[in-house]
């Protein structure tokens, strides 16, 4: 199921949690065409954390520019390494919004482009999960394909127990950040 969507994925890794990090998420300038329609994620691994950004905009209107606004203050800042993953097509949705109550958001990164889906959606039906699945829509993205798995708590473990079976680049268990610094 392609659609007329193009999703740019744009990740963030910092010290900085996710109060912290919406502070500063005003220091970017955001796509034009899509600032109202993101969704971040929020990672946190050995004092680590790891955010992904996920900008949605029709084909045909993207004109996406995200780059660190010029610091205005000379005080040290914590720093936040930005990638961009690249725009995708959404190849296959069973979900629309984030994962509710008892739910996690698991993320895997695909490199190679002649993976065979079919492991994945064998995984998703062992483990009782809904799938997205992220076609690389241009050349230069930074993996071929993004899965956005919805699993109950309850099978999360099979489910990362399943996945490490599979040649994913990275594999991540992501929670929804509210934006609120954003309106405010």
């Amino acid at each position: 199921m392609r659609t007329g969507k193009i999703v740019q994925f744009v990740c963030f890794e910092t010290t900085l949690d996710s109060e912290q990090f919406i502070r500063r998420w005003e220091d970017y300038k955001r796509s034009v065409n899509s600032d109202l329609d993101v969704i971040l994620q929020q990672s946190q691994k050995d004092g680590v954390y790891k955010y992904i950004a996920q900008h949605y905009c029709a084909k045909g209107e993207i004109q996406f520019d995200f780059t660190k606004a010029p610091r205005s203050s000379r005080i040290p800042q914590v720093g936040i390494r930005t990638s961009q993953a690249g725009g995708y097509s959404v190849l296959h949705s069973e979900r629309n919004d984030d994962a509710h109550t008892g739910e996690s958001k698991v993320f895997v990164f695909l490199v190679h482009p002649k993976i065979d889906l079919n492991n994945y959606t064998h995984t998703q039906t062992l483990t009782h999960s809904k799938l997205n699945v992220y076609e690389a829509y241009y050349e230069n993205c930074r993996y071929s394909y993004i899965l956005e798995f919805f699993v109950k708590n309850k099978y999360l473990e099979q489910l990362l127990d399943h996945l490490k079976q599979y040649n994913a680049a990275e594999t991540g268990i992501y929670k929804e950040c509210v934006l609120h610094a954003l309106n405010s």
